[in-house]
């Protein structure tokens, strides 16, 4: 038995008509009627006695109705306590400024239409800045690329990302091919974010494993301003597929980094479930949801999802 077939067979009894009842609600007479009879079937007793001047419910019907009405009565009520006390609240989500690029927008989307009552505050700083945020309290959660987290902290995997050397077309020295090695790269003019971003340090590390000193002709925190300085061709960087997310692609060249240890992993990190409000908890698997929908349509520049 369906609600459905309650708001039909209601409607029925108060029009003493099928074709008006249909009419009103929208649907065929014929459906109507099939509906009507599965209910009696069910109940296995006539509900309705139809005549040439319409139809009249039964004495069972009319004890039925009475029933149907204060069903659905009961179902409106239902409806409107769950509209009214629908999440809300606020909550703060940090993300650094390659994430903020490809996530931000599809996040803020996504909360709008799954839960249109939470505000959401959102913050594009470097990971490292992050950290501090979410030890502060003043964040809930944020996408991190450090594992070294604290244990009370709720951390999931979401996706690894694979590095690209980026660059203009017309960069004289920009690498060749579709994948590029780091011990190729030794006279490549770089841009890159300065020491105290995370991924200049992830980069050294991996040209110190590669043996080669490389050629930094600039350093830009600002992604917006590097990304402008790669298109002009005063050099290339490295960053994530991510950073280009804002850009036309045949403004730019893509060429990945195929040392297999050259990457970072993204994880959402958020404050201990019991430090988070119910608006933050239901963010959090949002989030999660929307990066990962964002990889498997393959929006995610060189993104490839993790295990749990």
């Amino acid at each position: 038995m369906e609600l459905r077939q309650l708001r039909y067979f209601v409607k029925v009894c108060e029009l003493r008509s099928m074709g008006r009842a249909a009419i009103e609600l929208g649907v065929v007479t014929s459906a109507l009627s099939q509906q009507i009879s599965r209910l009696e079937g069910e109940l296995s007793t006539r509900l309705l006695q139809r005549n040439s001047t319409g139809v009249t419910p039964t004495d069972a019907g009319l004890a039925f109705l009475q029933q149907a009405q204060l069903t659905l009565r009961h179902a409106d009520d239902a409806v409107r306590a769950a509209q009214q006390a629908r999440l809300s609240g606020h909550v703060s989500v940090g993300l650094a400024p390659t994430t903020a690029t490809v996530l931000g927008v599809p996040l803020m989307r996504a909360m709008q239409e799954r839960y249109p009552e939470v505000r959401l505050h959102m913050v594009e700083a470097l990971s490292g800045h992050l950290t501090t945020m979410l030890q502060a309290r003043q964040l809930d959660l944020a996408v991190l690329f450090q594992t070294d987290t604290p244990r009370r902290w709720s951390v999931l995997p979401l996706l690894a990302e694979k590095l690209f050397v980026i660059a203009s077309p017309h960069l004289a020295q920009r690498p060749s091919g579709t994948k590029v090695r780091l011990s190729q790269l030794a006279e490549l003019p770089l841009i890159l974010p300065s020491g105290s971003h995370g991924l200049r340090a992830t980069l050294m590390a991996a040209f110190a494993r590669a043996r080669i000193q490389p050629r930094i002709v600039a350093e830009v925190d600002g992604l917006a301003l590097l990304m402008d300085a790669v298109r002009a061709g005063y050099g290339a960087t490295i960053q994530p597929g991510a950073a280009t997310a804002r850009h036309e692609s045949d403004d730019l060249q893509l060429t990945q980094i195929s040392d297999a240890h050259v990457g970072r992993h993204n994880l959402l990190v958020s404050l201990s479930d019991d430090e988070l409000s119910p608006a933050a908890l239901a963010a959090r698997v949002v989030l999660a949801d929307t990066a990962r929908a964002l990889v498997r349509e393959g929006r995610w520049t060189g993104a490839s999802l993790l295990d749990h």
